[in-house]
């Protein structure tokens, strides 16, 4: 192994999988010198990225083992969702340790909402008692589709005042002026769809091991996050996952905020079954609103949870039968046992045997906080991935 492949990036890499955790384990996966790794491991050590911790004994002195030091800097990562936003403060291997929601109001646009959440980091950093020098990076999750290599959101139906505005660099500019610790316009942020960062931390935290991971978010909207091979996929430009502008074929009456009629998400999102029940005599504000009456068993809220989940299940079973994931996670106000059983019915009635055999569904175990666990685990992938570690190493004044 030669190049970046047995760079300092690349032990930091196999430190973090666990493949190799000791120096003895990382000369023999890189085929470097122990001089070499030394070298290597120095540089890691000096940035205050590593730790060392006492190996298990199997006879003799005890190896010693290195990790990872999750302590040695913080994430700041928020979601964004129609009515609130969530902030929260993260050690890097992604436990809170502080967070906070707030109302928000999407329509008023980003410039105001931006200076608002940046503003509130301050506040959540001091019940850490953490300096805003210590922050590495911020995540941020939006309701809309996102061109993540720009971190732009592109048309998003819930945030029509945010298409194209470039949240990236003015949530950094804004927390550089509100909290300080960095100059403007170097502290990463990364911006990425709610339901994909769902996913993201919901495949870590609970099914490592799945190789296709398919998460469905059903709240005021319905989309879906998609987890391959430990990656998220975004498709071209990041519209992979957007099931809920799925037309359906008899709900021509039914209009979508993107436009168009039919869509899923016009006909089995919160939103609309929140319309329903407004229109049968119980007023009901969207997504949350429907979730507390199905918290409540409300009949009207149940019956139209399950009728909902089958329209989902409709279209899951081409998603499912495309992708043949071995987990599908739903997710968000609406996940329910009404609405999961009336995805359930339908997919496992035209769905091939074949494809669901092997299918777990499930529900959220995260809750309310996977997308904030997706949010930290994103922007920690990006800062300690081998080539994005030489480079700040570099940054430095270390040879990586």
């Amino acid at each position: 192994m030669t190049g970046n492949q047995a760079s300092a990036g690349h032990l930091l890499r196999l430190i973090r999988s666990g493949e190799a955790t000791t120096r003895g384990e990382l000369q023999h996966a890189t085929g470097l010198s122990r001089s070499t790794v030394g070298h290597r491991l120095d540089q890691l050590f000096k940035a205050g990225w590593l730790r060392a911790a006492t190996g298990t004994s199997t006879g003799g002195r005890p190896s010693a083992r290195l990790e990872f030091d999750v302590s040695h800097a913080v994430v700041l990562a928020a979601d964004l969702e129609p009515r609130h936003a969530r902030s929260a403060v993260l050690d890097l291997a992604g436990n809170v340790l502080a967070e906070h929601t707030a109302p928000i109001v999407l329509e008023e646009g980003p410039e105001a909402l931006l200076d608002q959440l940046a503003r509130g980091f301050g506040p959540l950093l001091a019940k850490t008692s953490t300096g805003p020098d210590k922050v590495c990076g911020i995540g941020l999750s939006v309701a809309g589709p996102v061109d993540f290599e720009i971190g732009q959101v592109v048309q998003p139906p819930l945030m029509p005042r945010w298409d194209r505005f470039p949240i990236a660099e003015r949530l950094g500019e804004a927390f550089a002026t509100h909290v300080g610790g960095v100059a403007a316009g170097t502290l990463p942020v990364l911006v990425d769809n709610d339901a994909n960062l769902m996913a993201y931390g919901e495949q870590r935290h609970s099914f490592p091991d799945c190789k296709a991971f398919l998460l469905v978010k059903a709240s005021t909207g319905i989309g879906a996050g998609v987890v391959i091979g430990g990656r998220i996929y975004r498709g071209i430009d990041g519209g992979a996952g957007d099931i809920g502008h799925i037309r359906l074929h008899d709900r021509h009456d039914a209009l979508c905020g993107c436009g168009s009629y039919g869509c899923l998400g016009a006909v089995a999102g919160g939103g609309a079954l929140a319309d329903e029940l407004t229109a049968q005599g119980l007023p009901t504000a969207s997504g949350p609103g429907v979730r507390e009456h199905l918290a409540a068993g409300q009949p009207d809220a149940v019956r139209l949870a399950r009728q909902a989940g089958r329209r989902v299940g409709e279209v899951l079973v081409t998603v499912v039968t495309l992708l043949n994931p071995g987990v599908l996670m739903i997710a968000g106000d609406l996940a329910s046992t009404p609405f999961v059983t009336g995805v359930r019915e339908l997919l496992y009635q035209r769905a091939m045997p074949r494809t669901t055999a092997h299918l777990q569904v499930v529900t959220s175990t995260l809750g309310d906080r996977a997308g904030l666990a997706g949010a930290a685990a994103m922007v920690v992938e990006h800062l300690y991935a081998p080539d994005r570690t030489d480079a700040r190493l570099a940054e430095l004044g270390e040879t990586p």
